[in-house]
């Protein structure tokens, strides 16, 4: 598979969490202003799916779940179930007072694998970008990674006719595992929230549209804090602990 998509860019994430009848509101208001994203060929929903990397003693998710002014990750990125010889992306992903920074490059699969597993540097190749791959072989030797968990999810995507820049994606079927840590191993895992409840996303580098601000009023939405990875984790932690876990809210006040 041939990725073509930014490699270094820098934005706002917001999301909210949907049900089903308010998800298909905003999907045919949206249709009025922005056109859907090439991947979703007929309208089908397109699969991320990823491996995130952390110390042994989950350092980067804990520290995120406090909630600090600056925070990183890592993590191995893939279209549907990878085979060996299709391209995948490594990308570092830092949030500073709320403007996400992500930094990634092309990497073969099993280059990808070899290289974070070992830590050695590959070669550089045309389809790499070279300053990213400095920044990644830093933060990995800085942090002494290794793969936790597997996460992959459904998503539809849309983007602004006059403003690129602007994206909103719908994500369901959240899923994840933490064995069989290989995007090539399949994209089993247990689910995360209900098949009523969807991850609205909006990605912007500047004010949001007049129009889609009246649309969020017009529907009551608010903006709220999840992170797939940090709501994974914090299920996890709660459920050793013997905490219910139902639902995604409240999931890391136990955890702080």
């Amino acid at each position: 598979m041939i990725l073509v998509a930014k490699e270094v860019f820098s934005r706002y994430e917001v999301k909210y969490l949907l049900n089903t009848q308010q998800k298909e509101n905003i999907i045919c208001a949206l249709n009025e202003h922005m056109d859907m994203d090439r991947y979703n060929i007929g309208g089908n929903y397109y699969t991320i799916s990823n491996i995130y990397y952390d110390t042994e003693d989950n350092n980067l998710i804990q520290r995120s779940l406090a909630k600090p002014k600056y925070k990183e990750k890592l993590r191995m990125r893939g279209y549907g179930i990878p085979k060996p010889g299709d391209m995948v992306f490594v990308e570092i992903k830092k949030k500073y007072k709320g403007v996400v920074n992500k930094r990634r490059s092309s990497m073969e699969l099993e280059e990808a694998k070899r290289y974070l597993d070992t830590g050695v540097m590959p070669e550089i190749k045309d389809y790499m970008n070279r300053q990213v791959m400095m920044e990644i072989d830093y933060f990995t030797h800085i942090y002494k990674l290794v793969p936790k968990l597997y996460l992959a999810y459904d998503r539809l995507a849309f983007f602004d006719r006059e403003n690129s820049q602007f994206r909103v994606s719908f994500d369901t079927n959240i899923r994840s595992r933490r064995y069989d840590l290989a995007l090539d191993m399949g994209d089993h895992g247990e689910k995360m929230l209900n098949d009523d409840t969807w991850l609205m996303e909006v990605k912007i580098n500047m004010n949001l549209p007049l129009w889609f601000t009246w649309l969020l009023d017009k529907h009551k939405l608010f903006q709220c804090s999840f992170s797939k990875y940090g709501t994974e984790y914090a299920r996890m932690v709660a459920s050793s602990r013997g905490y219910p876990c139902e639902s995604a809210e409240g999931l890391y006040s136990f955890l702080l």
